[in-house]
């Protein structure tokens, strides 16, 4: 590990990992530079790797050589630095100053090995206290009484002279400032030991997740196959089900593959605040500067405030077994293939669902909606309301939320009505001027509708009608903006019923719904319900 090296040098010398001076740089693949130890620190028994810094990924460890040219320019730099480090001098030499190594605070002077010789050898001057050589003396020294500072106030947090004891201090506990600076080095030693703990405690869990990533990318690359060799001997009909299945498998594995580099982020930004942190600790439980180490240690001797990653996991499991069962089952009739993969395809566009409520300025004076906005109805009167240019000449009403990009799905229960249309429409078109009785995607329409008891229809620029069968209770609409696919679902039965594909939408899109006319029959309301 890089080691500090006094005043900062220019970031380009600096490992990105310890924040320090380059000790023994290596350059990756990638074009960045750290400390070899660092980067081996990073990259414990992995079969792949990336860069801690812009995080490409490499397929096995680098075979990673000095970079001797950087090396050779850091240690210059140190050089050059270290001769312009201030010294401080000894205050009684007349000619050629010798560098201090000690500071007298009773005398008040700092003296070189000559001058400190009386120090030594004289029993008066034995007495007297004696630290490292420092430049700034009067730090060490009692503002108030001009006295060493030898003692210290725990009840105040600061040190005192022997005379302010006898003042303002003479009742508080005081302790020799040594006793007070070993107490605060055993502090920081152990502080420096949770540190450590915690230093590696981290690199674990890196470990953790890359081997967690790693097991999720084997067991996907084998459903991947699996499912790939299953819907290979299937009809046409299951085509756009894998299509749909491999997305979302896809979806899942970059988010976890995210979610790892997201947490490896976060892990490596508190393995370099914990070494700073480490360092600081390392060199202050070293020094015999007790008054710097007492002013110091208050902000050092707490553990980090950091994350507890101890129930933090990455989920290495897929789903194999379901689909597999799913899959060859669905090979024995083409009835059987239709109902399970109509099942899957619903579980996946759920995942999609909005909150959708009615726009009452775009409703036809005809129309009555509830006050929470997701139940209308054809109240066969027609209301005194203003008039509104996003109001419909038709019997119909849109939802307040558009949308221009992106996924989305909600459901409707038409339960007990004879008539009725849901569906979604563009924008733009003319809300004055009455549709045909079966508006097409050319009309600016997506839309299913229930023309009687017995049919449902479909616009997709010539009509499709449905055979007769139990008329669902619950339809769910799906659009996929991007892929130009408009899906309807029997939310009950769980089944497709159809979808507009291949369409280009560049408008925004609005959920569309029509609740038929008021016969008798038809009185039940449209209702958005919840996506369950």
């Amino acid at each position: 590990m890089a080691s500090s090296s006094g005043p900062a040098l220019n970031e380009e010398l600096q490992c990105s990992i310890c924040l320090e001076v380059f000790t023994d740089p290596v350059t990756t693949p990638c074009g960045h530079n750290f400390c070899r130890t660092c980067l081996s620190e990073c990259w414990p028994n992995s079969r792949t790797c990336f860069c801690p810094l812009c995080e490409e990924t490499f397929s096995k460890i680098p075979d990673l050589k000095i970079n001797t040219t950087l090396r050779e320019v850091v240690q210059h730099l140190k050089e050059k630095l270290n001769l312009g480090e201030s010294e401080v001098l000894c205050d009684f030499c007349d000619e050629g100053k010798q560098k201090a190594v000690k500071t007298c605070l009773t005398c008040q002077s700092s003296y070189c090995e000559t001058h400190l010789e009386p120090h030594r050898r004289v029993p008066r001057l034995k007495k007297h206290t004696l630290i490292n050589a420092v430049e700034k003396l009067e730090d060490y020294i009692c503002q108030k009484h001009e006295r060493p500072l030898e003692l210290f106030c725990r009840d105040d947090q600061t040190c005192v002279c022997l005379s302010c004891t006898e003042g303002e201090h003479r009742s508080h506990n005081t302790v020799p400032i040594e006793e007070e600076s070993q107490e605060k080095k055993n502090q920081l030693v152990q502080t420096q030991i949770d540190v450590h703990q915690m230093i590696q405690d981290r690199m674990k869990k890196i470990q953790e997740i890359q081997h967690s990533v790693e097991l999720r990318k084997k067991n996907a690359d084998i459903e991947r196959s699996a499912s790939v060799e299953l819907f290979t001997d299937l009809i046409r009909s299951t085509e756009r089900c894998q299509s749909d299945q491999l997305k979302m498998m896809e979806e899942q594995q970059k988010a976890a593959e995210k979610q790892a580099e997201d947490l490896i982020k976060e892990l490596h930004q508190e393995i370099t605040e914990l070494k700073r942190r480490n360092t600081e600790l390392e060199q202050l439980s070293h020094t015999d500067d007790h008054l710097h180490l007492i002013q110091m240690s208050s902000s050092l001797d707490t553990r980090p405030h950091t994350r507890n990653w101890t129930e933090i996991r990455i989920d290495s499991d897929v789903n194999v077994n379901s689909l597999y069962r799913a899959l060859t089952h669905l090979k024995k009739t083409q009835e059987t293939l239709n109902e399970k993969l109509n099942q899957t395809g619903l579980k996946f566009v759920q995942k999609f669902a909005v909150d959708v409520t009615l726009d009452a300025e775009t409703a036809n004076p005809y129309l009555i909606l509830s006050d929470d906005g997701k139940q209308v109805s054809d109240g066969d009167i027609e209301q005194d309301i203003p008039e509104n240019p996003k109001r419909f000449e038709d019997s119909c009403v849109l939802a307040k939320q558009g949308f221009s990009s992106g996924r989305f799905y909600y459901e409707v229960q038409v339960k007990g009505k004879t008539q009725w249309a849901l569906g979604v429409i563009r924008e733009s078109i003319d809300r004055k001027e009455e549709t045909d009785s079966f508006p097409s995607p050319e009309d600016g329409y997506w839309v299913m509708m229930q023309i009687n008891e017995d049919q449902n229809v479909v616009c997709d620029n010539s009509v499709v009608l449905f055979p007769h069968r139990v008329n669902p209770e619950k339809v769910g609409v799906f659009v996929d903006y991007e892929e130009g696919l408009v899906s309807f679902y029997d939310v009950e039965s769980r089944s497709h019923i159809y979808s507009f594909t291949g369409q280009t939408f560049t408008d925004k899109l609005y959920p569309f719904f029509s609740p038929g006319d008021n016969d008798g029959k038809n009185s039940n309301p449209l209702i958005i319900t919840p996506v369950r």
